[in-house]
């Protein structure tokens, strides 16, 4: 009994490294796709406008804070960006994540980093603010990530 447990061990062993390596490489690749998809969402953020790329990228049930509220669901998120003053003129956003981790079976990822809003007032005046991000990501059943936390 002892000699073919033994002789089983090798097989076993081999498998559970083998299974440990897939998980690895997978989890690289979905950590790279986190960062294609922020990577293009900050672009379209300067390319096609703040509103144009959050609309974009949110999932249907995101939610964002913003001016400590929540603003929940995308319908609700389309009417936030409507309602904004148009008293700012060159409003841009960048950011770049400086973390990103992914969970084990690939359908949730959190990045975050660091982000400058900068724009100008109503008096001509050159604004700049930044801080820190925190983003939580949700695969789609088409297999694209958009955001639920913002």
């Amino acid at each position: 009994m002892k000699i073919k447990m033994l002789l089983c061990l090798p097989p076993v062993l081999m498998l559970c490294s083998c299974s440990v390596e897939i998980e690895k490489d997978s989890s690289e690749k979905w950590k790279d796709e986190i960062l294609e998809t922020e990577q293009n969402f900050a672009k379209m953020a300067g390319e096609e406008g703040i509103s144009s790329a959050f609309m974009t990228y949110a999932a249907e049930d995101a939610v964002v804070m913003r001016n400590n509220k929540l603003v929940i669901g995308k319908k609700n998120l389309a009417m936030h960006f409507e309602n904004q003053p148009s008293l700012v003129k060159d409003e841009s956003l960048s950011w770049k994540p400086d973390f990103v981790d992914v969970s084990a079976s690939g359908d949730l990822a959190y990045t975050y980093g660091h982000f400058t809003y900068a724009y100008t007032d109503s008096t001509g005046t050159k604004k700049e603010s930044s801080g820190v991000f925190h983003t939580v990501w949700k695969r789609q059943a088409d297999g694209s990530w958009r955001f639920v936390w913002d």
